[in-house]
């Protein structure tokens, strides 16, 4: 698989296969991450895996998964993740905005692809709670969570200009809408008529 077939494929997963996910996987995911571009260099992102089932388990109470099909893809005790990426950020290293965490997650979500693997970005999150949890200090922020597993749904993407708002058909597949290119894209200028 390329990149650009990696790319198109990538869905966020929310329901997956019981089982755990290889650490020398967790870590290769985030080598990938490791290697995104940072401003400067100074390379502030750090990360925490979450791989013990009863860690795992304490972690999920502080996750919220996909609000428009809620509680349906709240994934039951028998679809959870297999391990999960917590991304941090040091301000020790740097207190420079945090344009580069999404390049270097995106990483990660693709590697996932690569590996077969399903991921779902999570940024709705109980921080403090997360923080207690895994001992992170006050200097570190806790930016997002990325639950793995082998993936048990397959997303299907709807080219929709008219809604943002992802959902469940009866057959309980998830459709997700993206905007179509030319609803995006301009030429030359922002007034010039696509």
């Amino acid at each position: 698989m390329n990149v650009l077939e990696a790319i198109r494929k990538r869905r966020t997963i929310r329901k997956f296969k019981a089982g755990e996910v290889p650490i020398d996987v967790l870590k290769e995911l985030v080598d990938l991450a490791r290697l995104a571009p940072s401003a400067a260099n100074l390379q502030p992102m750090e990360f925490i895996l979450v791989t013990e089932p009863a860690a795992r388990e304490s972690l999920f109470e502080k996750l919220a998964f996909g609000a428009y099909v809620k509680p349906k893809r709240n994934p039951g005790p028998e679809s959870r993740p297999g391990a999960y990426i917590v991304s941090l950020w040091n301000r020790k290293k740097s207190d420079f905005a945090q344009w580069e965490v999404g390049a270097g997650l995106q990483n990660i979500l693709l590697g996932a692809v690569e590996k077969g693997l399903g991921a779902c970005w999570l940024g709705g999150i109980d921080r403090d709670g997360i923080r207690e949890q895994l001992s992170i200090p006050r200097d570190v922020d806790v930016l997002a969570v990325i639950a793995v597993g082998q993936a048990d749904e397959e997303p299907v993407l709807e080219e929709r200009d008219d809604t943002i708002k992802y959902w469940l058909d009866p057959k309980d597949v998830l459709h997700v809408p993206k905007r179509s290119l030319s609803s995006v894209l301009y030429m030359e200028s922002y007034k010039i008529s696509r």
